[in-house]
């Protein structure tokens, strides 16, 4: 059974729906809470935790009940409400899921996974008791040592949840890894990708034939001083031996003709107390979608309508510590964003990262991209902006297969950065195309086309053409 389970209810738990589904393991039980009063737990006799409980938080964002569990949730607004048991305790499990069930039950909804509980009956649990918990800071954390923090993910996809955002930043704070375990057919949101794409982090997949591999980049692993390491193939030789790649992903996913449209760009403005973040963002959401995002968040799943208003605010208030955040959009046009907010010497630098995905009968926008590029020089600061294109998933979920890298589209060059090149370097170029210049005659940003061609991975090889040549290499 499922170590995560969750509530979907149409109206909020109130303190007293949330200790009746607690009371699910008798009144021998103890409540205590973590996390400055922002988790609650059911203890066993000893205090030790058998079930951890989140604040609930209304999500006001339509499909990602969808998005995130394949579930159907309640009309928005609804309110989602995490429990997680401690992991190898049978009896904590179905605490947890008996617990989401009486939520559900009395505050209208559904829990998930829908098996979780089939009983809202008391929970046998006389007796039970848990080993001590390592001292992670962070209920989400299940295994704790010198190099990493684990934490067991069994659920469709693995999102950048406020547990998992949780269980990163204590083990950041202590200098570890964070490794997280999910059962073969998981996917991963491409929001905790980044997170977990930097060694010794790593998304571990369980897989019949090897036991663990690295959902990303395929190692076989196995548990090694500590922490999940690659399994050294059988012929490799040298001081840094080639790690053996799991059968599995080297399957590959088949191409259904979907793609995805990915654009990475870097913005730095000015420190000013009029600035608003967001809206280079929404610029090019709206160029290339033709609407605004969804919603955002702190956490997935998104549970905010969209504002450039109050992501300013919460920038604001954390500064000068970084501010990250996830942006998606409609169900009608898979779309996800991360954007870190970051104060430096510069000013105030925005790092989006953002991907579209689009069917085998639907055509990526690609006559809109020196449109979007040029908002981006003329209205917000752009630094420089990559776009790829290639064949991955319409839905954006990031499968533990191999998929294919993408293909840059173009390169864009904010006008400052033009500025600061020698001479016509910017503009006279190895390439074949010449850059199309962007705003103003006097002051240009430059876009560089590149091919484009998903199939065709020479593409690179003008992009590193193009970048050398920039740096005067």
């Amino acid at each position: 059974m499922t170590k995560d389970v969750i509530a979907l209810t149409a109206r909020m738990p109130d303190p007293w729906t949330v200790l009746a589904g607690l009371m699910s393991g008798g009144p021998d039980k103890r409540v205590d809470t973590a996390g400055e009063d922002a988790v609650v737990q059911l203890c066993d006799e000893e205090g030790r935790p058998l079930v951890s409980v989140e604040a609930p938080f209304l999500v006001q964002v339509e499909g990602e009940a969808e998005r995130l569990l394949g579930a159907v949730a309640p009309p928005v607004p609804f309110w989602w409400t995490e429990a997680r048991a401690t992991t190898g305790v049978a009896e904590a499990e179905r605490l947890a899921g008996t617990f989401a069930a009486r939520l559900a039950s009395l505050a209208g909804g559904s829990a998930w996974p829908p098996d979780a509980a089939r009983s809202l009956a008391v929970v046998a649990s006389e007796g039970v008791g848990v080993a001590p918990p390592a001292e992670a800071g962070t209920p989400a954390v299940d295994v704790l040592t010198d190099h990493v923090a684990v934490v067991i993910q069994d659920r469709p996809v693995v999102a950048m949840t406020a547990w998992l955002a949780d269980a990163f930043r204590a083990a950041s704070a202590g200098g570890l890894g964070l490794q997280v375990v999910s059962p073969a057919g998981t996917t991963l949101s491409p929001a905790a990708r980044e997170t977990l794409s930097g060694w010794p982090s790593r998304w571990v997949v369980q897989d019949e034939r090897d036991g663990y591999y690295d959902g990303l980049s395929g190692a076989v692993l196995a548990w090694q001083d500590g922490m999940f390491a690659p399994v050294a193939a059988a012929d490799s030789t040298g001081a840094e031996p080639r790690a053996r790649v799991a059968a599995t992903y080297q399957e590959g996913v088949a191409d259904t003709g979907e793609r995805q449209l990915a654009v990475t760009f870097r913005t730095v403005h000015p420190a000013d107390d009029r600035l608003v973040l967001g809206g280079a963002l929404e610029a090019v959401w709206r160029e290339l979608t033709g609407a605004p995002p969804a919603g955002w968040g702190t956490a997935e799943p998104a549970n905010l309508p969209w504002s450039v208003r109050q992501l300013t605010d919460v920038a604001f208030e954390r500064s000068p510590e970084s501010t990250w955040a996830v942006v998606v959009g409609g169900p009608e046009r898979p779309g996800l964003a991360t954007v870190r907010v970051s104060r430096t010497k510069a000013g105030v630098e925005e790092a989006v990262t953002l991907a579209f995905g689009y069917g085998a009968d639907e055509e990526p926008p690609l006559d809109a991209l020196p449109r979007a590029a040029e908002v981006l020089a003329t209205r917000h600061h752009l630094q420089s902006m990559l776009v790829q294109l290639r064949k991955a998933r319409r839905d954006l979920a990031v499968p533990p297969r191999f998929e294919g890298p993408g293909v840059p589209v173009a390169f864009v060059l904010g006008a400052e950065e033009v500025r600061s090149l020698p001479g016509d370097r910017a503009r006279r170029t190895p390439l074949e195309a010449a850059p199309v210049p962007l705003g103003p005659k006097s002051r240009p940003a430059l876009y560089y086309p590149l091919p484009g061609d998903p199939s065709d991975l020479s593409g690179w090889r003008d992009f590193e053409r193009l970048v050398r040549h920039l740096k005067g290499e």
